[in-house]
């Protein structure tokens, strides 16, 4: 491949990877919204988080998505709304850049959640409180959209995805 050179010198393009899908879980809306947040137990030890996974061989994302909140946390869902946005941020050990499509849960009060051992502890919180616990900008932007959108009004009809 001819890569572009600029000033006597070759131009390296950063490739953009798609593998992976952000969930974020909400309980109630309006200000008292509140999210869900795990902490890590294994990679990235010790961070906060919402619910996130790899896209497996032959799954759309919304279906990785349904399917991580399940494995993450024990909760079926049986609606999941696109969160029309993606988080993004720059992985240096595999030299690329990632886009997770982001997808939006709603819980009922009554739902328990049961971990798996990729995470040691969870707490539902509010907005300001997941703004003020998450590790990194990127989470915190995407997250402000989905307080934005999803908590704070109803969303719209056509980003739901009917799982059932």
């Amino acid at each position: 491949m001819n890569l572009p050179v600029l000033n006597g010198s070759v131009k390296q393009d950063i490739p953009v990877m798609c593998d992976g899908v952000s969930v974020f879980l909400i309980k109630g809306t309006g200000r008292g919204a509140q999210t869900l947040l795990m902490r890590r137990a294994k990679t990235l030890k010790g961070t906060w988080c919402q619910v996130a996974g790899s896209i497996e061989k032959g799954e759309t994302a919304w279906q990785a998505a349904a399917r991580e909140v399940r494995e993450e946390t024990g909760i079926t869902l049986q609606t999941i709304w696109s969160g029309d946005i993606c988080e993004q941020f720059y992985e240096p050990e595999k030299e690329r850049i990632a886009l997770m499509p982001v997808f939006v849960g709603y819980v009922e009060d009554w739902v328990k959640v049961r971990l798996n051992d990729e995470h040691d502890a969870f707490e539902w919180v509010t907005f300001p409180q997941a703004h003020a616990r998450l590790t990194f900008p990127g989470q915190r932007r995407t997250m402000q959209h989905v307080e934005k959108e999803f908590a704070r009004r109803p969303p719209l009809d056509m980003l739901r995805i009917r799982l059932s």
